[in-house]
């Protein structure tokens, strides 16, 4: 739980926002200018759509955005926690953040890609009273036509390191079940399913389990140059709320790759 709450809380200092706000009140108390100038340049750039969606395409490349079909067969699709929001009401519902994922999960399972969905068990401990974010596909995935047998949830998880470990544990599980004559020594094959920015650190953390990962990208942050190029479209150049949050969690992406070692 300690090392889940400072994961949270200390990278707030040296994201734009926190650094900027430390800066400024280190130029206040010392009456310098230089830290609140440095403060108003950093918000400033990290607010632009340039800046924001130049380092999703850093984060997000080399990846690019495939149909179900077109993935190779492996042993099991694996679908990674992306966050559910808990609704106001009595009713208890949890919405979705983004349904990407959980989407690509069941494309690929339809297409044949693989006979086993696996999702993991997101849980955050500052939300006690909400389900398993796996539960709640396992729910939705079977209200969709996937057999029941087909899914495999993990236990609780709160990163992606422990999303790894449990999903190796799956497989171990299912290796201690099967007969010997069926048995195989090679390494398992997952279709790993999250977002682009985070597939990197995603893979590394899947493979140092033993797993053999084949990438699958989905929500895309970063914007195709199909669309049209940024610097011609004027939204860009302008600093918005929305940029500063974007340029935040690419941050903290590269932050997370750090600490994990999963350049």
């Amino acid at each position: 739980m300690i090392g889940y709450f400072l994961s949270k809380i200390l990278p707030l200092a040296v994201l734009p926002l926190g650094l900027s706000l430390l800066l400024l009140l280190v130029g206040l108390i010392g009456r310098w200018r230089w830290p609140v100038i440095t403060a108003l340049v950093l918000l400033w750039l990290c607010s632009l759509g340039l800046v924001s969606q130049t380092l999703w395409g850093w984060l997000e490349s080399p990846w690019h955005r495939r149909r179900a079909e077109s993935a190779s067969n492996a042993d099991a699709i694996v679908v990674l926690s992306g966050g559910r929001h808990a609704a106001p009401g009595p009713a208890r519902v949890s919405e979705w953040h983004d349904p990407d994922r959980f989407l690509a999960g069941l494309a690929l399972y339809r297409a044949g890609k693989a006979p086993r969905l696996m999702f993991t068990g997101g849980a955050s401990p500052f939300r006690p009273g909400q389900p398993l974010e796996g539960q709640l596909y396992r729910l939705e995935a079977e209200r969709l036509g996937i057999p029941a047998d087909a899914i495999a949830v993990t236990p609780a998880v709160v990163n992606t390191a422990e999303e790894a470990l449990q999903i190796r544990a799956v497989f171990d599980l299912i290796d201690t079940a099967t007969p010997s004559s069926e048995a195989t020594t090679e390494a398992p094959k997952i279709l790993l399913v999250t977002s682009a920015f985070h597939m990197q650190r995603a893979q590394r953390m899947f493979e140092r389990q033993g797993l053999g990962v084949q990438p699958f990208p989905v929500d895309f942050q970063s914007r195709a140059a199909w669309a049209g190029p940024l610097w011609r479209d004027p939204t860009q150049w302008f600093p918005t709320a929305r940029a500063l949050d974007d340029s935040s969690r690419a941050m903290r992406e590269l932050l997370g790759r750090l600490v994990y070692r999963a350049w």
